[in-house]
């Protein structure tokens, strides 16, 4: 594994197709500053253009998956700067939501604001059941409408801004329940399901996967009958794909397939 550490505080672990970013600013219990937020739409991109990575994973160090945003920088920053950060917040969030490959958010701990936001946004969350996710601006007098965006499109409007209206955290276990995250292992666990899930993924056609991610985010857009007649086209266009045909074949004929990529 090729690691590669980012002066702004994020860790890059090369294992080929597979990249792990971790956070590792556990002792400012990993905020999501301006540079954070600039540095890792930096790696999503470079991912994102790396024909030989197929899966990205983002985790963090320590007790604290992310506390959402640096209060400290945002005490102290004029509105000019306010609207830098939520701006590149929005723009890192869309990156992962755009990008066509999947990501995956490894939650260990705590995961408020803007981390819960991350892991909101991320196409699948596997969590220790340790973890605890929040949206607790309302008790700093700080709304957290934009962590809304993405947890209002992950779990059921009510419960959102019950989470939102009292800032009260919710643990693995009913967040998994709600949607909200995928899989809850053991904490000793978590990085050994974490990359098991990323491999076998990144073990299937990529060029399927990419167009299966982009169909799924265009189509949970649209009205039921709309997104069926959108469907059926795009599963005919799958079809004319060389992956679709060479899976298909491969299942007939009982071998493994051999993608295109």
């Amino acid at each position: 594994m090729v690691k590669s550490i980012s002066q702004k505080g994020i860790l890059s672990e090369r294992d080929t197709p597979v990249l792990v970013l971790s956070l590792i600013h556990s002792e400012k219990r990993n905020t999501l500053s301006l540079e954070k937020l600039i540095t890792l739409s930096a790696e999503i991109e470079k991912f994102a253009s790396d024909p030989a990575l197929s899966v990205l994973v983002i985790r963090a160090e320590g007790p604290v998956f992310s506390a959402g945003h640096d209060l400290y920088e945002i005490k102290n920053g004029t509105r000019e700067d306010h609207l830098k950060l939520f701006e590149q917040c929005a723009k890192t969030m869309e990156q992962i939501r755009k990008t066509p490959k999947p990501v995956i958010a490894s939650v260990n701990g705590l995961a408020t604001a803007a981390g819960c936001q991350l892991v909101a946004t991320c196409d699948i969350a596997i969590a220790s059941s340790e973890s605890q996710f929040a949206t607790p601006g309302v008790n700093i007098g700080l709304f957290c409408t934009m962590p809304g965006v993405a947890l209002s499109r992950a779990i059921p409007k009510k419960k959102a801004l019950d989470m939102m209206l009292t800032g009260e955290p919710i643990d693995a276990k009913e967040a998994k329940s709600l949607g909200l995250i995928s899989r809850v292992v053991q904490k000793d666990k978590l990085k050994d399901e974490t990359y098991s899930l990323a491999h076998k993924i990144a073990n299937l056609s990529p060029a399927v996967i990419s167009m299966g991610k982009q169909a799924f985010y265009k189509q949970i857009e649209l009205n039921i009958e709309t997104a069926y007649e959108f469907a059926q086209d795009e599963m005919v266009k799958h079809l004319e794909h060389p992956d679709a045909k060479e899976g298909i074949s491969a299942f007939l004929t009982k071998r493994p397939p051999n993608w295109t990529q």
